[in-house]
């Protein structure tokens, strides 16, 4: 199939996404029955109730209003409404994702109550997926497409295999002039020298080292018991044969190929601003709140090589599965998008793994649903740096 050109939705501010949705934020965790009940009321939209956005301060605040704005403003996003208890907090979110262009309304609960507010943004939110429903795909080239990109319940297999397939498609597509991006901060530790090496330049390269070791100083050290057993390596990677986070390093750097060097460095979702290339984006290694932060960060297709096995989607973002054990898709055959389990069998190259991938990109770009989507996995999670006051 062609694969230099897809069919996308073309926004106001001259992005492409690939999904139509017309979403309902919560801001805040009280706020998520309002959010449901007008999802309930209005098919077509899509609900993303989440646990937090009460007494959150500082750099966490900050990280919060970045995600939820962020995911309004996904390109995969039609139309936004945002609902909140306080009327303050809850305008800041519309007027982030406003800037867009994108057609967004704020309704706040405080002194209207529930019932009030889930008819008022009811009534708007139809009026949304009216105007939603009639955007028509247009064709655009494959240089706009945004893909990220990170791994999950990793095995031996994964850095043999899956890994080394997305950064085939990486090494092919980057050239292209799409975006791409990885993460899983403390999944790099042992690798640290081989990813710093892979920056675009010195400057680039110290800005990434500095993030990484202030990660381990002030998360993994600050807070570790003995050691991180149980974490990383998680026990179905050690399951699957990694019994050290330095080998389960090695695999992860696969993922951005041969030819492929970093541009930027990125915070928990935040938006490129250096241009098309690839960027690291400092980031959990948590599957659902690494998507959820990528997402945020304006990539509109994930692509997530496994193992044994991880099931995670996102509302809002088609994963991508793609996997080289044998038995995962024996066992687990629902879960997986691109079967490259010929890369043990000596029966597929790495380079035709890569143009497989490429394919299926192509695919869920032009509205295939991936496993995850048709399996219903909504996971959105929020990433929270510390206590709220």
């Amino acid at each position: 199939m062609n694969t230099e050109t897809f069919f996308g939705y073309r926004r106001e501010n001259g992005r492409v996404g690939v999904r139509n949705h017309v979403a309902i934020l919560p801001v805040d965790d009280i706020s998520n029955a309002a959010v449901e009940a007008v999802a309930n009321n209005i098919k077509g939209t899509l609900a993303l109730p989440h646990a937090y956005g009460r007494l959150q301060f500082g750099e966490d605040l900050d990280l919060h209003f970045r995600t939820i704005i962020g995911t309004g403003a996904n390109p995969n996003v039609a139309a936004v409404i945002v609902i909140g208890i306080e009327p303050s907090w809850t305008q800041k979110i519309a007027d982030g994702i406003a800037e867009t262009g994108k057609p967004v309304a704020a309704f706040s609960i405080e002194q209207n109550g529930d019932l009030k507010t889930i008819m008022d943004a009811s009534r708007k939110a139809k009026e949304f997926v009216h105007w939603a429903s009639e955007k028509q795909r247009e064709e655009c080239d494959i240089s706009e497409l945004w893909i990220s990109t990170k791994c999950g319940e990793s095995d031996t297999t994964t850095g043999l295999g899956s890994c080394p397939t997305v950064g085939n498609m990486y090494d092919k597509l980057l050239p292209k002039g799409i975006y791409g991006v990885f993460g899983e901060t403390s999944e790099i530790t042992g690798a640290e020298h081989l990813c710093k090496a892979r920056a675009i330049d010195d400057d680039v390269a110290e800005r990434w080292y500095a993030m990484w070791k202030a990660y381990q100083d002030d998360v993994i050290f600050a807070h570790q018991t003995d050691d991180l057993s149980d974490s990383q390596p998680t026990k179905g990677n050690i399951l699957g044969g990694l019994t050290t986070i330095e080998e389960k390093a090695l695999g992860n750097l696969e993922k951005i190929g041969r030819t492929s060097k970093f541009i930027d460095i990125l915070e928990p979702a935040e938006a490129p601003k250096k241009g098309n290339g690839l960027y690291f984006m400092d980031s959990s290694s948590a599957a659902a709140e690494c998507v959820t932060l990528m997402a945020a960060g304006g990539y509109v297709i994930h692509t997530f090589p496994t193992g044994q096995g991880n099931v995670v989607g996102n509302p809002i973002v088609p994963v991508v599965k793609i996997t080289a054990n044998p038995r995962t898709v024996r066992t687990m055959s629902e879960h997986v998008d691109v079967d490259v389990s010929g890369i043990l069998r000596r029966e597929m190259t790495i380079d035709q793994a890569g143009d497989s991938l490429i394919e299926m990109i192509a695919r869920t770009a032009n509205g295939r649903l991936t496993a995850a989507e048709a399996l219903g996995h909504r996971e959105f999670v929020m990433t929270k740096l510390y206590r709220s006051a």
